[in-house]
């Protein structure tokens, strides 16, 4: 049993101790010749708890996830107007109320058996009035009775109601933490295709002219993958690593990039012991080559990362060319990291990405 459900168990436990206790306060108040003992002998006092603890729990268990909540109102108020009408035949409180009220009292029983006298209905007449009270006429509706039903049935509505929604939000959230994974999964496979077409041939290039970067290269392009592949299975990890996929990346990028476009990349404090989380940085990286370069303009690329002992953050900026193919994608891939960042650091992170007067420009600052 899991410390919720023996919490949960407790917790219904003392609250019909409370709920049993109530009617022996009262009796014991109301008639002095009562006892606790006396009363826990009535089997009308069982009755009482009983059928009350019975309507929570079917209200609870059975009308409410069967009824109430597939939304079949009338057929849930026809079970209650049956369980009322039950209620009202057995009327449980005034049973109890006069089964305490009919007992003899025995201090006068026991004076007169002292004097020797018979219990005639003279003396009945003598008597105080609790003794006399079984006597009187009962009403036609058991209000106690009703009062306490109606308590009951919103009591057991309101709780069962509360935990459906509680069980509802820790469906959604379990199922945006299995979307945040999905999407983490897929992210690692999202590493451009283009680009690894593109580098691929970029390397074959340099091997047959017999270039020296082309072992440099294949090596860098090895790390990326590995890390890709390899690296990224938890929430977070180390800056230094995700920085160096980014450089190689970008390393990558300037093979094929000629003279019209200037790469600058940098980043300044301390990367040394922090932590972020895997390729959040990567779809921005890729945006700004996938569209701040052009075969016949001069461009420059601007990346840039700060760190800060309380904080990282990541500035690029790009100008903006008409080469949108494949917008939806990186589109795609822009929705699915701020979800990402939604997920992993909820309060703590500041995303703004403006075009203005044809340049692209991204800022965001991690609390870390």
């Amino acid at each position: 049993m899991s410390r919720f459900k023996a919490f949960s168990v407790v917790i219904h436990i003392a609250g019909w101790l409370l709920f049993m206790a109530f009617p022996l306060v009262f009796l014991n108040g109301r008639n002095q010749d009562s006892s606790t003992s006396l009363i826990l002998q009535q089997p009308t006092y069982w009755l009482f708890c009983l059928t009350y603890i019975f309507l929570f729990y079917i209200n609870a268990y059975l009308f409410i996830p069967k009824l109430f909540l597939r939304k079949k109102y009338v057929v849930y108020a026809i079970a209650i107007l049956i369980l009322l009408t039950g209620l009202l035949f057995l009327r449980p409180f005034e049973r109890l109320l006069h089964s305490t009220d009919g007992r003899p009292d025995f201090r006068v029983e026991n004076k007169l058996k002292e004097l020797n006298q018979p219990l005639t209905d003279n003396n009945r007449l003598n008597t105080p009035p609790y003794f006399r009270r079984h006597h009187r006429h009962r009403p036609f509706l058991d209000i106690n009775s009703l009062f306490i039903f109606l308590m009951i049935v919103a009591l057991s509505t309101a709780i069962k109601t509360i935990q459906q929604l509680q069980l509802s939000e820790q469906r959604m959230v379990r199922a945006e933490a299995d979307k945040a994974g999905a999407e983490l999964s897929s992210l690692k496979a999202q590493i451009n295709p283009h680009f690894l077409f593109n580098t691929l041939n970029n390397i074959y290039t340099l091997i047959v002219t017999h270039d020296d970067n082309a072992a440099d290269s294949i090596m860098k392009l090895s790390n990326i993958m590995r890390y890709v592949t390899d690296e990224v299975g938890t929430n977070f990890v180390s800056l230094q690593n995700e920085f160096d996929c980014i450089s190689d990346y970008i390393d990558l990028q300037r093979i094929r990039l000629g003279e019209n476009t200037l790469v600058e990349f940098e980043s300044t404090g301390n990367i040394n012991g922090k932590k972020i989380a895997p390729l959040v940085l990567m779809p921005f990286v890729e945006n700004v080559f996938k569209y701040g370069i052009s075969n016949h303009e001069k461009s420059v690329i601007s990346i840039r990362l700060d760190v800060n002992e309380k904080d990282i953050a990541f500035l690029c900026s790009n100008r903006i060319f008409n080469n949108r193919n494949g917008n939806q994608n990186t589109g795609m891939g822009i929705q699915n990291t701020k979800q990402r960042l939604a997920h992993l650091y909820p309060g703590s992170h500041v995303l703004n990405i403006n075009e203005h007067n044809g340049y692209y420009t991204v800022k965001l600052t991690l609390q870390i």
